[in-house]
């Protein structure tokens, strides 16, 4: 018997007897129906839980069905979706929502591998699906995952690597339950990551079910795992943000279909950060002479391999530039889905006891 075979299954059943006692209770823990899992795990992929909880609610209250999913006009979905960031996953849900009307009778398939062809939906998705609404032995491979299992086993593989997560997957299927234990134990595994055993910071490992069968706990080298290889450094990118108004309503740009924001509002803005001069002279080059040009702060908006330093200037406009789409403020609030890159400047078009919270 190797040091796995005695670690791994009993951690599990500890794991899964753990959660039963200590689970929080969670809008998408209500219930196991499988759209309502789907809709949660897109959600919570790089978002914090209580970030999620009101989009959850808002986003079924409006799309109680796999088939209003689908239907739902491209703004509007962006529009529900608005502020939670990575607008593919949106988008892929309504691509695979689409699929499910037409070839499964709008019902996610109790099949792993058939979920993982449907757009949006990888490996870990699948497994959680699989696993939460269906009860099948499928584990559900994330970064809580691989931190879990590579402090148990003490195991230094660089959980960065694609060959890393498929040899954890591996190990932990030749273990996984099945029906209510598959679903509590996936659902165990995040509950742990998230709460005991984080990412940032001491684990609380008198306090973890596992604690007692952890090599890295018992060897106290928790610090010490998981490893993972250096990141690249994250590029910079200087910008300038306008925010032109004409009347009672505000310039507007659509971003392209293809790359970061694809096919979202956006204010208008430009590489560089321009001196007041410098921002005078880009307007007038579309043709746009305001009658005053402010500065209204600088701000940073940070993606997974972008920073956006910016810089921000508001204009009154005599008339409306052809260069833009013209809204107002009650349009944007209603309509125009617009990336929390711009929030910085874009609350500043919404007096304060107006902003939604």
């Amino acid at each position: 018997m190797t040091r796995e075979d005695e670690i791994l299954p009993r951690a599990l059943d500890a794991l899964v007897r753990w959660y039963r006692e200590n689970q929080r209770p969670l809008p998408w823990r209500q219930d196991h129906t499988p759209y309502h899992i789907w809709l949660s795990e897109i959600m919570l992929q790089q978002t914090r839980v209580e970030t999620v909880k009101p989009y959850y609610e808002r986003f079924l209250k409006e799309l109680p069905t796999v088939e209003a999913l689908a239907r739902i006009p491209d703004d509007r979905l962006m529009k529900l979706w608005e502020g939670l960031g990575y607008y593919s996953r949106a988008r892929n849900l309504k691509k695979a929502a689409i699929c499910l009307c037409e070839s499964y009778s709008g019902e996610l398939p109790a099949d792993y591998e058939a979920l993982k062809k449907l757009p949006g939906i990888g490996p870990y998705t699948a497994g959680a699906i699989a696993s939460i609404a269906f009860g099948l032995p499928e584990p559900a491979v994330d970064g809580n995952v691989l931190r879990i299992v590579t402090r148990l086993l003490a195991d230094d593989a660089d959980i960065t690597q694609t060959k890393t997560k498929e040899e954890v997957t591996r190990r932990l299927r030749q273990y996984y339950p099945a029906g209510k234990n598959a679903a509590d134990l996936t659902q165990g595994f995040m509950e742990l990551g998230q709460t005991l055993c984080v990412p940032n910071g001491t684990p609380l490992c008198a306090s973890c079910p596992a604690g007692r069968l952890c090599l890295a706990s018992l060897r106290g080298e928790t610090d010490r795992f998981p490893h993972r290889s250096s990141k690249k450094e994250r590029k910079i990118e200087d910008r300038t943000v306008f925010l032109l108004r004409c009347g009672e309503e505000y310039a507007l740009c659509r971003r392209p279909d293809k790359g970061l924001l694809a096919g979202l509002w956006e204010l208008p803005n430009t590489t560089g950060q321009l001196t007041p001069q410098q921002a005078q002279q880009y307007l007038t080059s579309f043709g746009v002479v305001p009658d005053s040009l402010t500065p209204i702060g600088d701000a940073v908006h940070i993606f997974t391999h972008v920073q956006w330093q910016m810089t921000g200037y508001a204009a009154v406009v005599p008339e409306k530039n052809l260069n833009f789409i013209w809204k107002s403020k009650e349009q944007i609030r209603s309509d125009c889905a617009l990336p929390s890159a711009f929030r910085f400047y874009s609350r500043q078009i919404f007096d304060p006891a107006e902003e939604k919270p």
